[in-house]
């Protein structure tokens, strides 16, 4: 188990079903928490089950004021800070007929406000300090219905490799973690069920299945505990065996080649 008795952490885009896990799987470690997002109502719901040792900040990430506020919250209410957790992402995306605007705000929200958060955060953080930012297979490999959302993972992948450089002489370090397709309010939207969301996600990661936010919850936890201290500038992959497969898969695209041969 990890120990985080005394530490006190920020989870961003805590309303989500991950960013809620991850939160309750660092105030179960014994870190007192403080979760942000802009929706009010899952937000402050989630820290009231967290209980005493967890607070709530209506946050708009892209907002610098806000960010200010919501560091200062943490720094007033528990007097110190050494975790964030980047979780806030959108997924907005019209691929290449993406408007300028639009790649403004994907690009504002997914990676500028991590950076800005990250330089924010850290100036308050002592040695032993983590950040983890959550990142995507998106970042590390093109697919046919997206193009914004993958530019901003990527990007982020790149922002923990130099932040983590940018903040190793304080004795911070900078990860992320990369989650294959994961059980999320915008997976319920698009297909309805857990078990139709499995059985749609099966095709492409090895273990037949997509992610609990449970399970992406625990890796962010590693990399925020001092279990991990000496892992800085990574990215932990969580997708089930998604990156590992190649073009075959599990075996169908095999399958049709036979059958047209």
């Amino acid at each position: 188990m990890a120990d985080l008795d005394g530490k006190v952490a920020i989870v961003t885009g805590a309303a989500s079903y991950v960013g809620t896990a991850i939160g309750a799987a660092l105030a179960s470690a014994g870190a007192r928490v403080v979760l942000a997002d802009r929706d009010a109502a899952h937000g402050a719901d989630a820290a009231v089950r967290l209980g005493s040792d967890a607070m709530f900040v209506a946050t708009d990430v892209t907002d610098d004021a806000q960010l200010d506020q919501l560091v200062a919250s943490a720094m007033d209410r528990f007097g110190r800070l050494d975790i964030l957790v980047g979780a806030a992402a959108i997924f907005d995306d019209e691929r290449l007929d993406t408007s300028r605007e639009l790649w403004h705000r994907v690009l504002d929200v997914n990676l500028v406000s991590a950076a800005v958060l990250t330089g924010k955060a850290s100036a308050h953080m002592t040695r032993g300090g983590a950040i983890v930012h959550l990142a995507s297979i998106s970042g590390r490999a093109s697919q046919p219905n997206r193009v914004v959302y993958n530019v901003t993972k990527a990007g982020l992948l790149m922002l923990v490799k130099t932040a983590a450089q940018q903040l190793a002489p304080r004795g911070i370090r900078v990860n992320a973690v990369s989650p294959g397709w994961m059980w999320s309010r915008n997976i319920e939207r698009r297909y309805g069920t857990r078990a139709r969301a499995d059985a749609l996600g099966a095709e492409f990661h090895a273990l037949g299945r997509i992610a609990d936010p449970e399970e992406v919850a625990e890796a962010v936890l590693f990399l925020a505990s001092d279990r991990a201290s000496f892992v800085t500038g990574i990215d932990l992959v969580v997708d089930g065996g998604y990156s590992a497969m190649g073009p075959e898969a599990l075996g169908q695209a095999f399958d049709k080649v036979r059958t047209i041969l």
